[in-house]
């Protein structure tokens, strides 16, 4: 089975009932009044029973053959010192009388990780979640989308990645996507390089692109090279300051046309721009922040290290024509390029090996003018012995070194391009691994450049990650000289030298040395740790790279202050920038290891810490699936990440009667059991999906009451005091009582003192049970006896018809009698946050348990009030419009805006559109939020 590297979700649709475009979702420069859509990716509509037809775009963007408009393509990107997010989204409408496949096939970079995507069609929304790969299928499995199918295809890119979606849309839909993804942008070459594939394939009325650069350390310079040949002149719009930059890429209509009387479009390419960073004379650049530390360290001027290179190259018959003329042409590029004092050779294979010298020879003008005559007079033919190549190049730099032919300064490398799996022989290609490994030595690394589709590439890859190089693939259809040229560039620019980084784990948590960009990445290592921030003096004994670390701690703790300032002034700036960066690298690195791993059970170790940071900051890896389903629930799909190799998933986990006692990772397993007489179980690996529409309450606080009648939310927000308990369910018939205590930021922000729920009370009368849940423990009360649980715990804990289950660090539920349910999560900040503290929010669906006579601030809605939304209108803000609401005998004026679900997402949230009721909530809760005041945690609401 090969490596797929690309995500297909096709979705063919039954039904097409009007379309409204939602607001959730939208990264902030969308406005509500121009709800506009981006896309990169290409584009292609089909009738029915005209598959892959190309259709032309008119003046507006209309076309005039199948009538499908690209109405609109954005695409956002932010770089926060070198942590990318871009979101891409796209509005396609389909004026023809004929139902047409709309394909959205958007290129994103070779190792970057999709965290979000989303969809509406004809008003249906798709939202997406992360899940391990048999949770994911177990879920799609109990809801299938009805009429729709989910698959895998390969990309046919070098350095990009393909998430393809089809859908087909009756006359008059509307179809619109969102895709997000995070990557890290390496220096490589001198700077940082940042593409944004761009292929819309016909005009698009809005085609916007902006990058923003937020850069902290400064912005030596920047540079958006022409890759439209000219065609865009002065079109890109580039603004530069000291730390910030702004790339502003919006072709009109008539320019994007490939000629003025053409329906053409000439966007069809990438928009790339590349910058790099202030740097001074020390120990790099450390940034501190929300506990979590980035050392960059790209010293410049650095002599270039000699290298010792050995060239393996198949000459066998698959490589005839094209490939092996590209091959040629590289090499002698490559061979040009070498320094008087870098050593090589090279070898060359098909059933047979062969070796222009049998030593390493210098670089000389005149070795490398007679290497070049041998490589020109290479005729392929034969079949491929790769194992006698690989083991034939190592002896002869084993060899070097053991006679001290090696300037101990030097590197060795290895660089092997072959096309085809190994048919002359060794062919098993286990034993060609434990070969290389066994014969190899610890100072040379190995390289491998897959030629084509057909190569085992997942071979070359396992080959290359045993023996400290990495792999890349060149297929058929790409410049494959140009190709090669960059690869070697990459691999063979080893400018770090004599440089130690020492991060000892006992000081300092979850270290992440990306050491695999100290030897080729160009010219940078990048290392990312978790610490505790109570002790932000252990950085200063932690990193001792040179002897200036100790002044670089000292100066960037003394400046985090300066740094957080500097990031809350931009609306741009990514402020968990740090905590991506080491997410990023500690899942990749991780993944590494993982192929690696010298036994099955520090495999199952590994995987289990990669599964459980994948679900924990939502991305997409070879061993999750990204579930995407409808509001409701009731109709989902599935994507899966490519697989890292063919064991790719053997220490995944399972759920259900499939999970061994051994197998259930330290975070699922649970606390011991409380000293009551209530009956705890371990948590469940399998999580369900949560309900899409239930009552919220966050942050400080805003209450979000959703009416599944008109199926609109409406919020407000209560501005109260810490110390103050509200009332927010409370039943005396049903003997339930939900209460919430407030608690106080640690300062005022802005001139104002923000209020959380630090504290939440449910009390179950018929049981004689209370269950308070705050910021630190969970307390369970009956009668006379008590138990508590902490945040750390996982338990399900049931008493008789209430059930409590706890899940580490993040969720509370409780459950009665299986017919109603509430969910409290927890908010962490840093510690040492100086405005922002540690909170509670509540979901809770609605639900028809309660009695009439429920009541409080979300009791109230247990029985929906009938609203009446009339004459939008634009507001003061233009990006919140306005509207009349009529409810409960009065007229209100409402505004939209957005909240955040943070069920999914814990971190960033799902946005939640709603109309905004003003001065707490007046005149759609009964009274004055005042009344909703309550004595005791436990109390039942008194009512005038």
């Amino acid at each position: 089975m090969r490596r797929l590297t690309c995500f297909l979700i096709c979705l063919l649709l039954s039904e097409a009932p009007g379309f409204e475009i939602p607001t959730n979702g939208l990264p902030e420069f969308v406005d509500y009044e121009d709800l506009v859509e981006l896309a990169p990716g290409k584009f292609e509509f089909a009738p029915e029973n005209r598959r892959h037809q190309r259709s032309l775009s008119g003046e507006s963007g209309e076309t005039t053959d199948d009538q499908v408009t690209l109405y609109s393509y954005k695409v956002q990107s932010t770089i926060t010192s070198r942590s990318a997010t871009t979101v891409i989204q796209s509005k396609v409408v389909n004026s023809s009388p004929q139902p047409q496949n709309v394909v959205f096939d958007v290129q994103i970079p070779k190792g970057a990780f999709i965290t979000n995507f989303s969809m509406t069609v004809d008003g249906t929304t798709f939202r997406s979640s992360i899940k391990e790969k048999t949770v994911g299928k177990a879920l799609y499995s109990q809801a299938r989308a009805r009429g729709k199918t989910a698959g895998l295809v390969r990309s046919g890119a070098l350095d990009m990645e393909n998430f393809k979606t089809e859908v087909n849309v009756l006359p008059g839909a509307k179809v619109q996507f969102e895709l997000q993804y995070q990557e890290v942008k390496w220096r490589k070459l001198g700077s940082y390089e940042h593409r944004v594939s761009l292929q819309p394939g016909r005009l698009a009325k809005h085609l916007e692109v902006d990058v923003w650069i937020i850069e902290p350390q400064g912005i030596r310079f920047l540079h958006v090279p022409d890759t439209f040949e000219g065609h865009f002149d002065g079109v890109p719009v580039i603004s530069k300051g000291h730390q910030k930059a702004h790339v502003s890429f919006k072709p009109t209509v008539e320019q994007q046309r490939i000629c003025p009387s053409c329906l053409e479009t000439a966007v069809d390419g990438e928009l790339v721009v590349m910058y790099d960073v202030n740097r001074e004379e020390k120990a790099g650049e450390l940034e501190v922040f929300n506990g979590y530390f980035v050392h960059f360290f790209a010293p410049e001027n650095l002599d270039p290290i000699p290298k010792n290179i050995l060239f393996v190259i198949d000459v066998s018959g698959s490589m005839w024509g094209i490939k092996m003329k590209q091959t040629v042409e590289a090499m002698k590029t490559i061979l040009e390029d070498l320094r008087a004092e870098d050593q090589f050779s090279v070898v060359d294979f098909n059933q047979n090996v062969r070796t222009w010298r049998n030593d390493l020879v210098s670089a000389t003008k005149t070795q490398v003018e007679d290497a070049k005559r041998y490589i020109e007079k290479i005729q392929p033919s034969g079949g491929t012995n790769i194992n006698e190549a690989l083991l034939r190049a190592i002896f002869i730099l084993n060899e070097a070194s053991n006679l001290g032919a090696l300037d101990p300064n030097s590197v060795s490398l290895i660089i092997l391009v072959s096309d085809g799996d190994p048919t002359v022989g060794e062919v098993k290609l286990s034993k060609i691994q434990k070969n290389v490994k066994q014969s190899i030595q610890d100072n040379i690394s190995l390289f491998s450049l897959g030629m084509g589709f057909d190569v085992d590439y997942d071979f070359l890859k396992r080959l290359s990650n045993d023996n400290r190089g990495i792999a890349q693939r060149i297929y058929g259809n790409q410049d494959t000289s140009s190709q090669l040229k960059k690869f070697y560039n990459q691999v063979s620019t080893p400018l770090l030298r004599n440089v130690q980084f020492n991060y000892p784990h006992t000081s300092v948590t979850d270290v992440t040395q990306n050491s695999f960009h100290n030897y080729f990445g160009g010219s940078e290592i990048v290392v990312a740790g978790k610490f505790d921030p109570d002790k932000l003096e252990q950085l200063q004994g932690i990193i001792t790279a040179t002897s200036a670390n100790t002044e670089l701690v000292l100066e960037t703790l003394a400046q985090m202050d300066d740094l957080q300032d500097f990031l809350s002034k931009d609306k741009h700036a990514d402020p968990d920038f740090t905590r991506k960066l080491w997410a990023y690298l500690t899942i990749n690195q991780l993944l590494a290891e993982r192929s690696l791993a010298p036994t099955a059970a520090a495999k199952r170790k590994i995987t289990r810490t990669i599964l459980q940071m994948s679900l924990d900051h939502h991305i997409v890896t070879p061993l999750t699936s990204m579930v995407i389903e409808n509001e409701a629930g009731d109709e989902r799909m599935l994507a899966d990440s490519p697989p890292q190799d063919h064991t790719c998933c053997s220490g995944a986990l399972y759920y259900g009667s499939k999970v061994a006692p051994g197998s259930i990772p330290s975070w699922a397993n649970p606390s011991p059991t409380p000293v009551i007489p209530m009956l705890a179980q371990g948590a469940r690996v399998l999580e369900s999906t949560p309900p899409p529409h239930v009552i919220r309450v966050e942050n400080d606080p805003h209450f979000i009451i959703y009416l599944p009648k008109s199926q609109n939310n409406i919020c407000f927000n209560i501005d109260s005091e810490p110390g103050k308990i509200l009332n927010l369910v409370s039943d005396p018939e049903s003997g339930i009582s939900v209460n919430g205590q407030l608690i106080g930021a640690k300062k005022p922000n802005n001139g104002k003192l923000s209020t959380y729920f630090g504290k939440l009370g449910f009390y179950f009368q018929n049981e004689d049970m209370k269950i308070e849940i705050s910021t630190e423990t969970i307390t369970l009360s009956r009668k006379s006896r008590a138990s508590v649980l902490t945040w750390s715990d996982t338990a399900r804990v049931i008493n008789q018809r209430v059930v409590i289950s706890v899940k580490k660090e993040k969720t509370v539920t409780i459950t009665l009698d299986r017919e109603m349910s509430f969910s409290v999560l927890l908010h962490r900040v840093w510690k040492k946050h100086p405005i922002n503290v540690d909170f509670l929010g509540i979901y809770i669906p609605p639900t028809n348990k309660f009695s009439p006579k429920v009541h409080g601030l979300i009791g109230q809605f247990m029985q929906e009030p009938k609203i009446h939304i009339f004459n939008e209108r634009p507001g003061k803000d233009p990006r919140k419009p306005e509207a009349s609401m009529e409810v409960k005998g009065q007229k209100l004026t409402v505004s939209r805006g957005l909240q955040k679900d943070y069920r999914t997402d814990i971190v960033f949230g799902t946005d939640v559109p709603c109309w905004f009721v003003h001065n707490s909530g007046k005149g759609f809760i009964d009274g004055h939020y005042k009344d909703y005041f309550v004595p005791q945690l436990y109390s039942f609401l008194k009512r005038p």
